[in-house]
């Protein structure tokens, strides 16, 4: 019983640090520099730059309000939140604040937001007369049968990188036999194969022999963006990035118009690259482990086997004299 009365002392200190935690409102300075300075910070996609009160005039005089329905719920090219559904709704009205601030409208400074002004006051100590718990020692059990469970085999681990580069035999395998699904469920007879599925879209060389890009452009499939709802459209950002690499391979176009076909933002920013010039160190190395880039292709997007469709853009020839 004392151990009982230990264990819900120590849930309840839990649930109260947490609590304290949640509560914590991070200044407009800190939500700017984490999701808004990829864009605002230069101006990409018509974005009212930071510390441009030109840029800042027309849509201040919208209204506060206004701004803040915009960058709640996305508005154009931005999406809700600046991509990042985590942030909150104060915390949003801290970095709009905090931009207007530094784009030369004074009466937004004093409301920029920092975190010692929204932290929630120290709660005040109290004398503990709650009785100290001492726990008792728990007495070794012998002689404790075990149940042998019965172990399933598997040949290979179904996230497992570049699962998708597999040999003709094993594209598309129904169901029960993709190591994925449980052949054991009835549930699982009842799933449609994955090629009789798949044989109305256009066809592609690698991975499950599905070129989904196409097939999206061609109205083949049509992907919903919101689980609860049909109207719901996406935020597309028809944005190319560029990225130099060394040797003689073709530099890497990364292509935001289509993942963000599919995609919302906060799928990759900012847990898998930072939104913001010059901050991904990104390498073969690391995608080959399945970091960054690796995180989907090769599991659930094409295979690395496919080197062209990232190295597309061709570099400038130089001639003997270096020109």
């Amino acid at each position: 019983m004392k151990a009982y009365h230990l264990i819900l002392t120590i849930l309840f200190v839990l649930t109260i640090s947490s609590a304290f935690a949640e509560t914590e409102i991070r200044s407009g300075k800190d939500i700017y520099d984490m999701a808004c300075a990829g864009c605002h910070a230069t101006g990409v996609l018509e974005a009212p730059k930071l510390g441009s009160k030109t840029d800042w005039d027309k849509r201040e005089k919208q209204g506060f309000e206004v701004l803040m329905i915009h960058a709640l719920k996305g508005f154009k090219n931005m999406p809700a939140k600046g991509g990042n559904p985590t942030i909150k709704d104060q915390e949003i009205e801290n970095a709009i604040k905090y931009q207007l601030a530094q784009s030369g409208f004074d009466q937004y400074k004093e409301k920029s937001g920092s975190t010692e002004n929204n932290k929630p006051a120290p709660a005040k100590k109290t004398a503990d007369t709650r009785p100290k718990i001492i726990p008792e020692a728990i007495p070794e059990t012998k002689n404790i049968a075990k149940i042998k469970q019965p172990k399933k085999t598997r040949t290979h681990s179904v996230n497992r990188f570049n699962r998708l580069m597999k040999p003709a035999a094993e594209w598309n395998l129904s169901p029960a036999k993709d190591g994925i699904h449980d052949p054991e469920n009835e549930g699982t007879l009842l799933l449609q194969p994955p090629k009789q599925a798949f044989e109305s879209l256009s066809n592609a060389k690698s991975g499950n022999r599905v070129d989904w890009v196409k097939s999206l452009q061609n109205k083949e499939i049509s992907p919903r963006y919101d689980r609860l709802s049909d109207d719901s459209k996406p935020v597309v950002m028809d944005l190319n990035i560029v990225r130099e690499v060394k040797g003689s391979m073709p530099d890497v176009v990364y292509p935001h118009k289509q993942h963000t076909e599919w995609l919302d933002c906060s799928n990759c920013h900012p847990a898998i690259f930072i939104p913001q010039k010059g901050a991904n160190q990104i390498s073969m190395a690391s995608i080959l482990l399945g970091q960054q880039c690796g995180v989907c292709h090769g599991k659930v997007a094409f295979p690395v086997s496919e080197c062209r469709k990232c190295h597309s853009q061709k570099k400038a020839l130089k001639t003997g004299n270096g020109k």
